[in-house]
């Protein structure tokens, strides 16, 4: 958009082709003339200054004003772009809050029985070994984040931005499922190894003390399983957690970030703390119903101690028990999983605002 020095601009949107989340809404402000733009920005005969905050609907990101040698100014606005590792850090986070949630599905998921619910297991938990018992594994978990959430963040986020960058705006949602399920296929196996240290750390506690595995922390475990069990373990389960990373990563990145594009398209809301957390929660409640029969193979596979020869060995036997067996821990994933994306992108969207790189379009 053109403004003369001194005119008065309009309410306009203005979305920026080269960012997915880029979705910003001028208010009323008042190009001011070339003789005030802030000095020291450049000795060019361009110059940009802030717009005093009133370009940011909602904390979002300040609309700039710059010069075009004419007396004209072009509204420009600024964004801040994720660094790769920030999926990582931020899954990090929202584990360490999330940790007893995903210790109480696994014991569920495990159970060959139904003979305790959420609140009964955990009651269970920590009365026979007290209340630290719900961080039991709680390293393993990081190590999980750090590989596997760091892989598909990474992919993701950088291809996404790279695609923006073609300037044809932002990606259709099925570019989104795509690149979504790469990453996280990606991210699963590489966060495989650790994922089945996790999951035996959890389980430790609910097994006769004669029967516990008693890893130290997580890198004790993953030495432990290489040299008992050799490297063809470590990889146990593979398929399956692979195949739900591609879930997982479909309904969160995917489907938060068509879900916050969507919502910013209305109008309604600008690109703050509430959108993210409105954006995130459906994110959370599409990833736990596509990835929960899954998850629920993939815990019994890398738990097992012998008994399932395989994938297909593990699914007939536990179709068994009825089809709503691989909805087993539904509740208590979903109770984890929803707060953790949540948490997740809280924490995400609040490093890219303050340490994500600076971008000026």
């Amino acid at each position: 958009m053109i403004a003369k020095s001194g005119e008065t601009g309009v309410r306009e949107p203005i979305v920026c082709r080269k960012f997915l989340h880029c979705h910003t809404t001028l208010l009323p402000f008042t190009v001011q003339p070339p003789h005030r733009a802030a000095p020291g920005l450049s000795r060019a005969a361009t110059h940009c200054r802030r717009t005093e905050g009133r370009g940011e609907p909602g904390g979002g990101n300040p609309a700039l004003w710059k010069e075009d040698g004419r007396g004209a100014g072009v509204i420009m606005t600024e964004k801040r772009m994720s660094r790769w590792y920030f999926g990582g850090l931020a899954s990090c986070g929202a584990a360490c809050c999330t940790h007893p949630l995903d210790l109480v599905k696994v014991h569920l998921q495990t159970q060959q029985e139904v003979k305790r619910r959420m609140v009964g297991m955990a009651v269970h938990v920590v009365r026979n070994d007290g209340v630290l018992a719900l961080y039991s594994g709680l390293s393993a978990s990081l190590c999980r984040q750090i590989t596997y959430s760091l892989t598909r963040f990474a992919i993701y986020e950088t291809v996404r931005d790279m695609m923006g960058n073609t300037g044809k705006g932002p990606m259709p949602f099925y570019q989104k499922v795509l690149l979504g399920a790469f990453g996280g296929f990606t991210g699963g196996f590489v966060g495989t190894p650790s994922d089945l240290v996790n999951v035996r750390m959890q389980n430790d506690v609910k097994l006769p003390p004669e029967q516990r595995r008693n890893y130290k922390h997580a890198v004790d475990g993953l030495y432990r399983v290489f040299r008992e069990e050799g490297v063809r373990r470590l990889f146990s389960g593979a398929s399956m957690a692979s195949g739900r990373g591609a879930l997982v990563t479909v309904g969160q990145l995917a489907c938060y970030d068509q879900a916050k594009q969507l919502v910013l398209g209305t109008g309604v809301m600008g690109d703050n703390i509430l959108t993210h957390f409105l954006s995130s929660f459906i994110a959370g409640g599409c990833a736990t119903f596509l990835c929960q029969p899954l998850d629920v193979l993939k815990t019994r596979l890398m738990n097992s101690k012998g008994e399932y020869t395989g994938v297909m060995h593990c699914l007939r036997e536990t179709a068994k028990l009825g089809p709503l067996a691989f909805y087993k821990g539904l509740v208590p994933a979903g109770i984890r999983l929803v707060p953790h994306t949540v948490l997740t992108f809280v924490f995400l969207e609040q490093l890219k605002k303050y340490f994500g790189i600076r971008i000026i379009s």
